[in-house]
């Protein structure tokens, strides 16, 4: 009789990446720095909105970036020229990043210099959503061109989300996009969600956005 050993890899994995994100989380509130993961498909505008993001925070507080792509090198370039300390990961083929991978990202870049930090991770809505970065905040950007049914057919990345951007609403009379429908799908998967409307190309929506930001950088400062 042949006995064989079988290994739960997935859930082991996954334990030890909840550890290292607890970890990192309780560091960066003792020092009062709030991390956020940004978590959107390829082409929502994550970089644009980042931009519009920095531009009105940059003179109240220091911001870093984590731009973390399979390959190029074009998005931290860009989010440096729009004033904020950037550092471009490549993960290697992995479609996520996970709380290993984000330690090295803030070992490299370094943040005595940075009051709020954004991980842009892989364009992806389904395996970023199942690993926990360490961030305190986790936000998904929803384009108004993807339609209002991703909460539907992709839910993870909703329900572990505390934020909704709704990106591209300057583009709404053209595209069959329902917005009380997505928000009854989004509150569906999680009832404390936030949602924002905002358009990153036409600059437009976002003071509530900055606003929420605001007071949860003061939350984590302890203030």
């Amino acid at each position: 009789m042949v006995f064989m050993k079988i290994v739960e890899l997935k859930q082991n994995i996954f334990k030890e990446n909840e550890v290292t994100a607890d970890k990192i989380r309780d560091e960066l509130k003792k020092q009062g720095k709030l991390m956020i993961n940004v978590m959107s498909s390829p082409g929502s505008g994550k970089t644009t909105t980042l931009l519009r993001t920095i531009e009105r925070l940059k003179d109240t507080c220091r911001v870093g970036v984590m731009e973390c792509d399979i390959d190029a090198s074009v998005d931290a370039q860009t989010i440096e020229e729009g004033g904020a300390k950037a550092i471009q990961l490549h993960t290697g083929g992995m479609c996520h990043m996970d709380a290993a991978m984000t330690q090295q990202g803030l070992n490299e870049m370094g943040i005595d210099d940075v009051d709020l930090i954004f991980i842009e991770n892989v364009g992806n809505l389904v395996c970023p959503a199942e690993f926990d970065t360490g961030a305190g905040i986790n936000i998904t950007i929803l384009s108004v061109p993807e339609g209002d049914d991703k909460p539907a057919k992709y839910p993870l990345v909703y329900t572990v989300s505390d934020v909704v951007l709704i990106n591209k609403v300057d583009a709404l009379a053209v595209f069959d996009f329902d917005k009380e429908l997505v928000e009854k799908r989004i509150h569906t998967l999680n009832p404390k969600a936030q949602i924002f409307y905002i358009s990153a190309k036409k600059d437009e929506g976002f003071e509530p956005w900055i606003n929420y930001l605001k007071e949860k950088m003061k939350e984590w400062e302890g203030k």
